[in-house]
C-alpha cells in the first residue's frame, strides 16, 4: 500500500465535535486471540503437560520443520554460544558489548535492598530475594532480536537470578548468530531451540529434559502471548503485550524527515503497530505527510509500514502543547517522543507512558537498542498501571515479623479482638495463647 501526501493517514482535529469518539475508535485494540487460537494453545499445553519431551519434539518437527529426535538435539551448549559470538564480525561484537554494558549499568540502579526496623518490641522488615529460575522467550524464524535477549536477560542477571533458560525457535535448524552471541554476553544458562506455545508450556510445567521456571518473560506471536496468559498462575509472566506503539509530540520545529522515520520505526514492526503524531502546527503535519510519501518508497518494509499507517496511524492537530500532553496521558503510549523545545518543562505533567524520549535528537530507536533503559514496555494503554520490565520483575519480597514476649502480649490482645469480630476462633485463640 502506498501512502500519498493527500491520503492514507487519518487526520483528527482536537476541537472537532466527534474527536473523543474518533480517538476512542483509533485506540481500540482487542487481542486477536480468537477461540480457535485459544483452543489450539490449550491443546498444545495439555499435550506438553501429559507427554513432556515427546510432545515438544513433535510440535517442533511440525511447526518449525526442525530435524530432532531428542531434546538433546534442541540444546545449544555454552560452547555453541561462544562460537556464535566469535563468528559475528568485530563491529557487531562491539555493539553488543557496549549495549549490554549500558543496559547493565542502568539496571544496577534498580536493585532493591532488604530492610528492617523495630517498633514497640517488634522487629519488622522486608527481605528481597531473587527468583530461582526464569525463562526468556526470544522470537526466531525471519526475525532476529538480539536486543530482546539483552533486555530480558540482563535485568534478571542483575537481580541475582540463579538460572536463566532461553527458548528460541530455529525453523529448519537455522539459528541466528547475533541472538546466540547476545545470549553468550548476557550469561544465559541454557538455550533450547524451541518456540511457540509448546515452549511456553515446557517452561511452565517442565519436561524430562527442560526445567520448569518461576517466571516467563519476552515477546512472541499471538500463540506465545495466549500461552503465557494460560499458564499465568502456574508461573509469573511479564505482561501480555499488544502491537508496538509510538506517539510523537512535535512543536513543528523538528526536521519532518526525522519525524517521518520515527513513525516508520514502529510501523515497520507489523501492520497492527500504531504511530501517532500530535502537533499544534497544521503546516508541519503537511510537511511530515510529504516526507512519509517520499521516504516510504525507500523502505524495505514499505508495505507493512503503509498498512500500519493507513489502518492505525493518525495525525492529530491540537490547539497547543498543553492539550497535546493531555491527549498523550489519555493514550498512555508505549513510546512517547517529546520532540519539542525544553521538554523538561513538560516532564512533570506526563503521567502515563512506557518510556519518554526527550528532545529532538532522542530517537525512539536509541531506547530499543542501547541507551540503557529496558525496551520491554506496556502497550495498549496499560502504561496507566504497568511499568517497563526491570530488575524488580525478577525479585520477590517477603515480610519479616519478630515479636518479643512483651510485644506478643500487646499485639495478641488486639489481634484476638479483631479475630473475634470476624468470627475466626482459632485465629483469636492462637493470638491469646501468647498473652
Amino acid at each position: 500500500m502506498t501512502i500519498t501526501p493527500t491520503s492514507g493517514i487519518l487526520r483528527l482535529v482536537s476541537n472537532s465535535q466527534n474527536f473523543t469518539q474518533q480517538l476512542d475508535n483509533l485506540l481500540a485494540w482487542e487481542s486477536v486471540s480468537d477461540q480457535k487460537v485459544e483452543q489450539a494453545v490449550t491443546d498444545i499445553i495439555a499435550a506438553v503437560k501429559k507427554d513432556g519431551d515427546s510432545a515438544v519434539i513433535k510440535f517442533t518437527q511440525q511447526f518449525d520443520a526442525m530435524p530432532c529426535e531428542a531434546i538433546g538435539d534442541l540444546v545449544i551448549s555454552a560452547a555453541g554460544l561462544s562460537a556464535a559470538f566469535d563468528r559475528i564480525d568485530a563491529e557487531a561484537r562491539e555493539a553488543l558489548n557496549i549495549a549490554a554494558e549500558r543496559i547493565r549499568r542502568f539496571h544496577e540502579r534498580q536493585k532493591s535492598s532488604s530492610w528492617q526496623y523495630e517498633e514497640d518490641g517488634v522487629l519488622l522488615g522486608q527481605k528481597v530475594t531473587p527468583l530461582d529460575r526464569v525463562g526468556i522467550y526470544v522470537p526466531g524464524g525471519q526475525a532476529s532480536y538480539p536486543s530482546s535477549v539483552l533486555m530480558n536477560a540482563i535485568p534478571a542477571k542483575v537481580a541475582g537470578v540463579g538460572e536463566i533458560i532461553m527458548v528460541t525457535p530455529t525453523p529448519n535448524g537455522l539459528a541466528n548468530d547475533m541472538v546466540l552471541a547476545a545470549a553468550h554476553i548476557a550469561g544465559i544458562t541454557q538455550v533450547f531451540c524451541i518456540g511457540g506455545a509448546q515452549a511456553v508450556a515446557a517452561l511452565a510445567y517442565g519436561t524430562q529434559g527442560i526445567p520448569s521456571v518461576d517466571k516467563i518473560v519476552g515477546p512472541g506471536n499471538i500463540y506465545v502471548a495466549t500461552a503465557k496468559k494460560q499458564v499465568f498462575g502456574r508461573v509469573g509472566i511479564d505482561m501480555i503485550a499488544g502491537p508496538s506503539e509510538i506517539l510523537v509530540i512535535c512543536d513543528g520545529d523538528t526536521d519532518p524527515d526525522w519525524i517521518a522515520m520515527d513513525l516508520f520505526s514502529q510501523a515497520e514492526h507489523d501492520a497492527d503497530a500504531q504511530a501517532i503524531l500530535i502537533s499544534p502546527d497544521s503546516a508541519f503535519l503537511d510537511a511530515v505527510q510529504s516526507s512519509i510519501a517520499r521516504l516510504i518508497e525507500k523502505m524495505d518494509r514499505k508495505h507493512i509500514i503503509g498498512e500500519s499507517l493507513s489502518k492505525r496511524g493518525a495525525f492529530i492537530l491540537v490547539a497547543d502543547l498543553d492539550e497535546a500532553i493531555e491527549i498523550a496521558n489519555r493514550i498512555a503510549p508505549e513510546h512517547l517522543e517529546l520532540s519539542i523545545a525544553n521538554p523538561e518543562q513538560f516532564l512533570p505533567r506526563i503521567r502515563h507512558a512506557g518510556a519518554i524520549f526527550m528532545g529532538r535528537h532522542t530517537a525512539e530507536a536509541l531506547g530499543d537498542y542501547c541507551a540503557g533503559p529496558n525496551h520491554v514496555l506496556p502497550t495498549s494503554g496499560t502504561a496507566r498501571f504497568f511499568s517497563p520490565l526491570g530488575v524488580y520483575d525478577f525479585e520477590k519480597r517477603s515480610s519479616i515479623i519478630n515479636a518479643s514476649p512483651e510485644a506478643a502480649k500487646t499485639l495478641g490482645h488486639i489481634a484476638a479482638t479483631l479475630a473475634d469480630s470476624e468470627g475466626l476462633q482459632a485465629h483469636a485463640q492462637s493470638a491469646r495463647y501468647r498473652t
